[in-house]
């Protein structure tokens, strides 16, 4: 099993900008951020725009000096990093930052020379499918194509920890599910991954546990079942399309609440039922089912998801 040992730790971080003696004053843009990610995990950083995500990372990755507050990067202070400790970094800009009039062969061959011991090239080249387009010139590649070159620049020094910005931003599907395995191949050899991301149902899918910012700070944190399953504010849902229109009669004769979850009454409408709180809610809403004579033709139950965490936090 590999390591759950912390590889990054921020304590009480804080980034201001600005002076006390300029008319603006000072911003503080992180306002005490505490966070911790594993070897052999992925953490995901999430929280609307302006929420201290990108700075936390500049932290985080030794380019920004915190104003107050204490990172360790693998032990170390990354600010004041040597070569040494920054060879066992990754880092995955969402830009890329990639040279545009060179290949992706001559990139990657040229980092590789960079590293005591790189990852194999040619094997990199197969987990990301990218032979296709490796000698055609990085500028005329598309979006996608530059993210799993930039990837592949993050990986090829086979590092610790690993820093991925939107990793999926512009792939189609298969190039996603791509990613999503080679990542997961990068936490089964004990690499920690901090990953950033729009996507929440792809930081669901991924993550171990997951650092909800707002305004500068960490206002929820957990995993994925901790942070779905705390301060529920509504009942367990269940959603079925019906077959047919609903009469006001056999609406008053549910057993539950049963509401429109759209605009029009219509065959294939879809009906919300809450309160559910047992199997025996389930028989009754059979049982009705039974005796208006429809069988539905879709059912869902619904569960928590991250984005209902995300956007309960954003409202506040």
């Amino acid at each position: 099993m590999p390591s759950s040992t912390p590889c990054l730790t921020l304590t009480q971080v804080r980034y201001a900008v600005g002076s006390a003696r300029s008319a603006a004053g000072v911003t503080e843009i992180l306002a005490g951020v505490d966070l911790t990610a594993r070897r052999g995990e992925v953490t995901a950083v999430i929280g609307p725009n302006g929420a201290g995500k990108t700075t936390t990372l500049g932290c985080a990755q030794g380019l920004l000096r915190p104003s107050a507050g204490t990172v360790r990067l693998l032990g170390a202070d990354p600010y004041r990093a040597d070569a040494r400790l920054r060879a066992r970094v990754g880092v995955m800009l969402q830009d890329g930052g990639l040279p545009q009039a060179v290949t992706p062969a001559v990139l990657l061959g040229h980092v590789a020379r960079l590293h005591a011991d790189p990852w194999p090239l040619p094997d990199l080249v197969e987990r990301l499918d990218m032979s296709r387009f490796l000698t055609t010139g990085i500028r005329r590649l598309s979006g996608g194509q530059r993210q799993r070159v930039a990837l592949a620049a993050a990986l090829i020094g086979r590092p610790e920890v690993v820093f991925l910005d939107e990793p999926s931003a512009g792939l189609d599907p298969e190039s996603r599910q791509m990613v999503f395995e080679l990542i997961e191949h990068l936490r089964s050899a004990g690499i920690g991954i901090v990953l950033t991301t729009h996507l929440l149902q792809e930081a669901q899918q991924l993550a171990d546990s997951v650092f909800i910012l707002k305004d500068g700070t960490v206002v929820r944190h957990g995993t994925i079942s901790e942070l779905t399953a705390e301060s529920q504010t509504r009942p367990a849902r269940l959603v079925f399309a019906a077959s047919r229109r609903l009469s006001e009669a056999e609406l008053a004769a549910a057993p539950l609440a049963v509401e429109l979850d759209g605009e029009l009454n219509r065959p294939g409408a879809r009906w919300a039922v809450t309160g559910l709180t047992s199997p025996q809610d389930l028989g009754r809403l059979a049982a009705w089912w039974e005796q208006i004579g429809m069988m539905p033709a879709e059912m869902t139950f619904e569960s928590r998801t991250l984005e209902d965490v995300f956007w309960e936090v954003s409202a506040r």
